[in-house]
């Protein structure tokens, strides 16, 4: 593969990673994002922003929007509802629809289990009201964590 993460210097696999980052969780959730890092959380942003932004969700293998299925899938089964919530915000900015967001869900239901599933539901009714109701005209705006 090249320009491949091997290819890249650590800036700019940044640069690359938090152009990534912008466009699939918006510029205003990374912007405050920036603004609540610290001392203590700095080094972990500037990882997540190399190393999964700049290295895994800039490969060509999977669209934005395949990897938004897969990272969907994921925090389902892992019981990550903040994370949860963000990303169902993305992807809807990487092409999916509400109803395929549900069908992501439902499918879960069966492999990750339906109390997973059932807290999935509520995680995302919640995102997609938040992201109909923003007043800034950017998705996904809403306070999180990274």
């Amino acid at each position: 593969m090249t320009d491949g993460p091997a290819d890249l210097s650590d800036s700019e696999r940044r640069e690359r990673g938090m152009a990534v980052r912008r466009a699939v969780l918006s510029d205003a959730h990374v912007d405050a994002a920036g603004r609540r890092a610290s001392d203590f959380t700095a080094d972990f942003q500037d990882f997540i922003t190399r190393t999964a932004w700049g290295d895994v969700w800039s490969r060509p293998g999977l669209s934005r929007r395949d990897r938004s299925i897969a990272v969907l899938s994921q925090l389902i089964a892992l019981g990550h509802h903040h994370e949860l919530e963000m990303h169902v915000r993305a992807a809807l900015r990487n092409g999916l629809t509400v109803d395929e967001i549900k069908e992501v869900i439902l499918q879960s239901a069966i492999y990750a289990g339906v109390p997973a599933a059932h807290q999935a539901f509520a995680v995302a009714e919640r995102a997609l009201r938040a992201d109909e109701t923003s007043d800034d005209g950017h998705p996904g705006t809403a306070q999180t964590l990274d």
